[in-house]
């Protein structure tokens, strides 16, 4: 069975992605890759086409077009379950944590089986005990329902959830947006622990400095087209680029 292997290190690869929003055509001619181990911000203005792509990338959009892969297994035709079932999260914006449920259950509806690369080695497992260090607020409220949470409180366990379907990847959409700094800090700390625990993670972000914290590698996004992909030091550095693409 294919895979991902030392010489091929890529997780996710995307070519010529198109999507649309009805007759709307939206991505055009997107490329972009994740290799494990890192984390890569996919970046841009508000309504650049990040949350298009990632959206995309899942399968929850009716029409796209263009070559996805991850593990080495074609998941262009797949639907969003099933792609979730190879092992891709998907954090979204809008959090869509089920209310009426406690945190403790809100995990286990993402509960999945452990997995392993391709190699044979174990890949991150994630149990309630295990993220309850890395998020130790949901720790102190396990059994409180998720509709009597804080947005940056919600925000925390939609990101648990997710891991504890084991992803050897993660989807992340926008997860500084519109939460008070300390959870931002908090994100960002969590963001470089998963990656030092193996996890990757797609990064959808128009915060620089949250980027520059936990981000290797950027794409940057303008009109659903990429006009710029590099090191994030490379982002950095250059300033034609962020006053073109960035800035507000």
């Amino acid at each position: 069975m294919p895979g991902v292997t030392a010489q091929d290190d890529k997780l996710l690869d995307v070519q010529a992605l198109d999507a649309w929003y009805g007759a709307a055509q939206i991505l055009f001619n997107v490329d972009l890759n994740v290799r494990r181990g890192e984390v890569v911000a996919l970046m841009g203005r508000n309504g650049a086409g990040k949350s298009t792509t990632l959206k995309a990338i899942m399968g929850l959009l009716n029409k796209r077009r263009g070559s996805l892969s991850f593990m080495g297994h074609d998941i262009s035709s797949l639907r969003t379950h099933e792609i979730a079932a190879q092992g891709l999260g998907f954090v979204p914006e809008d959090r869509r944590i089920f209310t009426d449920l406690t945190v403790m259950e809100n995990l286990y509806v993402g509960q999945q089986a452990k997995r392993r690369w391709p190699e044979g080695s174990p890949a991150p497992e994630w149990t309630p005990e295990r993220l309850f260090k890395l998020f130790p607020n949901l720790g102190e409220m396990p059994d409180r329902p998720g509709g009597r949470m804080s947005g940056g409180e919600q925000q925390m366990l939609t990101v648990a959830r997710t891991l504890m379907g084991n992803p050897y990847l993660v989807l992340l959409d926008e997860p500084s947006e519109g939460v008070a700094p300390v959870i931002v800090e908090q994100m960002a700390q969590m963001i470089i622990e998963l990656k030092a625990q193996g996890v990757s993670i797609l990064l959808s972000e128009q915060n620089m400095h949250f980027a520059e914290l936990v981000s290797d590698r950027a794409y940057v996004l303008e009109k659903g087209q990429i006009r710029f992909q590099g090191s994030m030091e490379e982002l950095a550095a250059n300033a034609a680029v962020r006053k073109a693409y960035l800035s507000v």
